[in-house]
């Protein structure tokens, strides 16, 4: 496990375009502007095999639930070489999907133009959009890391979800995500 910060996207960022397929849903390929949410979307970098993923998956999976309600959508993207790390093939995505019980969609970035695009280094890496896709959150969801005996509370995430829905600005201190570096090709 090397532990790699995230680079932390200039604030106000649009969102980069993307259209990838989706593995749960037979690889029907879906695009951000259909999946975006209604008053917010948080991106996320991440995959099936990762310590510090496998550490928030349920609580990420819990705020989906309280939130998605509310207007934020969440899209998951694994970006990782699956020929390097089979564990994180699209079958593989959709077997995790399943077994871990989150609803939001899970999607491929074979080609890793998506992460690119975004300059995602590690997973879990969180990027949280406006209705108007600008980039107003960026950074880890609370101090918790494998290992490190803090409580994985979604913390950082809930206040950026909370200011966005309260229409209030968002904290000026941002701490980085750390997680394992994406396997890049």
């Amino acid at each position: 496990m090397s532990d790699t910060n995230s680079k932390m996207l200039p604030l106000g960022t649009k969102a980069p375009f993307f259209e990838l397929p989706n593995p749960s849903k037979k690889n029907e390929v879906q695009t951000l502007e259909d999946l975006k949410g209604e008053k917010g979307t948080l991106v996320i970098f991440m995959c099936n095999h990762c310590p510090f993923v496998l550490s928030v998956i349920d609580q990420l999976a819990e705020l989906y639930e309280d939130y998605g309600e509310n207007g934020i959508e969440f899209i998951a993207i694994s970006s990782n070489n699956v020929e390097k790390y089979p564990e994180d093939s699209p079958e593989k995505m959709a077997e995790f999907q399943e077994d871990e019980g989150f609803k939001f969609p899970y999607l491929y970035d074979e080609s890793q133009s998506v992460a690119k695009a975004f300059d995602a280094a590690c997973t879990p890496d969180f990027f949280f959009f406006d209705d108007k896709l600008d980039l107003i959150y960026r950074g880890q969801m609370d101090d918790s890391r494998p290992g490190n005996q803090k409580e994985v509370t979604g913390e950082d995430l809930i206040i950026a979800f909370e200011n966005l829905l309260a229409g209030e600005s968002q904290e000026e201190v941002q701490k980085p995500s750390m997680g394992c570096g994406i396997k890049w090709k």
